[in-house]
């Protein structure tokens, strides 16, 4: 069944010639010498001195005109030296030469062998330029010019290349000292050369040739293939289930370093040439990326270990089966050099282009394991190949979602705070572009069940909540409450974006998307729901809160080890008593009648110091004194230190050791035991101690052999106590003496 992948490697198949219409690039330039006739040497990069007696030496630069041969500054303004007063000295310039050429043969398409023949040395001082123009022929099998930019200061001077509608605009300046920006483009194209606003651009022109017989080269032509993909590309937007993007992977290797239109080789020019073209024509967006793909899984035992002669030799294994499989997209470049907004981005095995590029890769790093323990033997590789990425700029948010919310969130954040500031209302490109991004991102949120440990800080749930809030977007709100409800909780950080968010909604909608999040959450996150609704009642405490509020309290914990914390009863309690005191009493009714899930001094008593405010409401007073009521009966107990060595012996132990521990403890006269035995006897002695928690601590004496357990008693119950009963008259005073809400 034909498919868009299948149907563009049709067309882009039949393209086996490469090149494009121009090449251009970078490359190091190891310490050239240059010598000029009348100048000398010539430091690079060209200092001003240097350049001022260049100019000196040099001749104005004509222009031709049909057989006439004029100078005209209003042309061409800039200054030439002849190819033979130009020398090179420099051993490496020959092999950096004949480098250049190679990237130009890959680059223009070019088969056979190309000869590079010096024409002449160019000085564009400030306010240099050359209006466009054609260069003629300067010499038999002559079919393009290359233009070497060499190291020199200097701003402005870039290259324009026009060839059938096409343009291109490169700055050839070289970016450090040690390199040369060069460019090589087809004699009929049209060029010109922007005027130089700063410094003095220095430049080695080449006439490029044809060697042995047969026709010059000429630029390839693939219009019949760009018809075709752009009449593709552009129903493609139409196709709702066609795939966000395509993903034509290249057929030579690229580091991340050398990934660029610019430097293509070979069929890949060609290519993105056919690509560019057709995606500009079909109003689609095309990139460079690094297409990433890791693998791991089993691996099987071919050979190794003792063989028949009982030499041993290195295991060797090969793959049995992948298990986990990721193809991801990274490291994109643009066609203008441009930064991208995307970062890592997904890739489902129908975007690929052909659908069969990607098999039987070799690897480019592969790791064998052994086997070890319970586990088999195993292998992990990667392949990393550079890919063309294309996509109909109407999908771009969709492929930008892919990226993850790293991405997006910030993205539309961005969206939504430029909106705010222009003051404009929602029928605007802005506001519709903010709402199709988030539209992409509600669509792809997870649903998956939440874990309790997401009741702490806020997610990124808050981060989109906020953004929609600040947008006014209901629809977009309602969609995302709908999300979060299906996975079952939310963190607590994020109660204050979804409060906010459900105060934008009509009080009906936003009371029952509150009671589904409670409803929904209170198992897994019982202290995020309480918070929710404390923000919620904060706003104002409206009606719409009594039905969600009710679900909170049919649904609160009872189990012990359940419960919270008393920050969960703070914001239960708090949100109640501005909603409907009744539910407020109800609440206070059922933490009464769950002691163990509400401990008193864990949870309820720490809960009411926090709860202090005006008016004071019957709930909390009736928490307040069942909770004075149990410290002063506490208080009350008699609290005197021991009278002599006595201490309680419950070990639950019966040895020899242990029954001598149990009589040192009940024995009132004895302060100190010292048990000398081996470590294991000691160890188990210790371990006794630590499970009965007597008043008791140890110290092991490493004198002789075998060492000493010694044993002390002290008061620590007591002393306990003693401050137990301090926080209790602290805590008693606190409670009757503030005012609770």
């Amino acid at each position: 069944m034909p498919t868009l992948a299948s149907d563009l490697a049709a067309i882009l198949g039949t393209i086996r010639r490469p090149g494009d219409y121009f090449v251009s690039g970078r490359v190091e330039l190891p310490a050239p010498g240059l010598e000029v006739e009348g100048v000398g040497p010539v430091a690079l990069p060209l200092l001003g001195l240097q350049a001022e007696q260049l100019i000196k030496a040099a001749e104005p630069a004509p222009y031709g005109r049909g057989e006439e041969t004029l100078v005209d500054p209003a042309v061409r303004r800039c200054w030439q030296i002849g190819h033979e007063r130009v020398r090179f000295t420099g051993r490496h310039w020959r092999r950096t030469l004949d480098e250049i050429v190679v990237q130009i043969g890959d680059g223009l398409g070019l088969t056979g062998p190309v000869a590079a023949e010096f024409y002449k040395l160019l000085i564009y001082d400030r306010g240099g330029f050359f209006v466009g123009h054609r260069d003629t022929e300067k010499a038999p099998g002559m079919f393009a010019t290359l233009v070497i930019v060499l190291p020199s200061l200097h701003e402005g001077g870039e290259l324009i290349i026009r060839h059938r509608g096409r343009e291109a605009r490169l700055s050839l300046r070289p970016d450090d000292a040690s390199e040369a920006g060069f460019a090589a483009f087809y004699a009929d194209c049209v060029h010109e050369v922007l005027p130089v606003t700063e410094g003095c651009r220095l430049t080695l022109i080449y006439n490029l040739i044809r060697e042995g017989r047969g026709q010059p080269p000429e630029p390839p032509d693939y219009q019949r293939e760009q018809a075709a993909a752009a009449a593709l590309l552009g129903a493609w937007g139409l196709d709702e289930h066609a795939p966000d993007k395509l993903v034509w992977p290249l057929e030579h290797a690229y580091t991340p370093a050398e990934l660029g239109f610019a430097t293509l080789k070979g069929a890949d020019a060609g290519v993105a040439g056919v690509l560019a073209e057709a995606a500009r024509a079909s109003d689609c967006d095309l990139h460079l990326a690094l297409l990433t793909i890791k693998e791991d899984g089993s691996a099987e035992y071919v050979d190794g270990g003792y063989g028949q002669r009982g030499r041993w030799s290195e295991p060797e294994f090969e793959v049995g089966e992948v298990c986990n499989r990721s193809e991801t997209l990274s490291d994109w470049v643009r066609p203008d050099g441009a930064p991208s907004p995307l970062g890592p981005v997904p890739v489902e095995e129908r975007e690929i282009a052909p659908p069969d590029a990607l098999d039987d890769l070799p690897p480019d790093e592969e790791e064998f394991h052994e086997a070890t323990g319970n586990e088999g033997a195993s292998f992990e590789r990667s392949y990393r190949r550079g890919a063309l990425v294309l996509w109909p700029r109407a999908r771009f948010f969709a492929v930008l979602t892919q990226a993850g919310p790293k991405v997006t969130l910030p993205c539309l954040a961005d969206f939504a705070a430029r909106w705010e500031a222009s003051g404009e209302g929602r029928d605007t490109t802005l506001w519709r572009d903010a709402d199709s991004l988030a539209r992409q991102i509600v669509g792809k949120w997870p649903t998956t069940p939440c874990s309790p440990w997401r009741d702490k800080e806020a997610s990124d749930a808050s981060l989109l909540l906020a953004a929609l809030t600040r947008l006014g977007n209901e629809g977009r709100i309602r969609d995302l409450l709908d999300k979060i409800t299906l996975s079952g909780g939310f963190a607590k950080g994020d109660a204050p974006a979804i409060a906010a968010s459900l105060a934008l909604l009509p009080p009906v909608l936003a009371a029952e998307a509150l009671e589904r999040l409670i409803g929904a959450a209170i198992t897994a996150a019982p202290a995020s729901c309480a918070a929710l609704l404390a923000h919620a009642a904060a706003a104002g405490a409206p009606g719409w809160l009594v039905a969600p509020a009710e679900r909170l309290v049919m649904m609160l914990p009872t189990q012990a080890g359940r419960s919270p914390g008393p920050g969960f009863l703070v914001d239960v309690l708090g949100a109640l008593c501005r909603i409907e005191p009744i539910l407020a009493e109800r609440a206070a009714g059922h933490v009464l009648a769950h002691p163990d899930a509400y401990d008193a001094d864990t949870v309820l008593i720490p809960a009411l110091l926090q709860l202090t405010a005006q008016p004071p409401q019957p709930a909390v007073e009736r928490l307040r004194a069942i909770a004075c009521a149990h410290l002063q009966a506490r208080i009350a107990e008699p609290l005197v230190p021991p009278a002599d060595w006595r201490r309680e012996a419950r070990l639950g132990c019966n040895c020899e050791d242990c029954r001598a521990l149990a009589r040192f403890l009940t024995d009132p006269a004895l302060k100190n035991w010292t048990l000398r035995a081996v470590q294991h006897r000691r160890s188990h002695v210790e371990s006794t101690i630590l499970n009965a928690r007597p008043d008791l601590t140890c110290a092991t004496e490493r004198k002789g052999s075998p060492h000493s357990l010694i044993c002390t008693k002290n008061q620590s119950s007591y002393e306990q106590r003693v401050e137990q009963r301090r926080h209790d008259l602290a805590n008693l005073a606190l409670l009757q003496d503030g005012v609770l809400i």
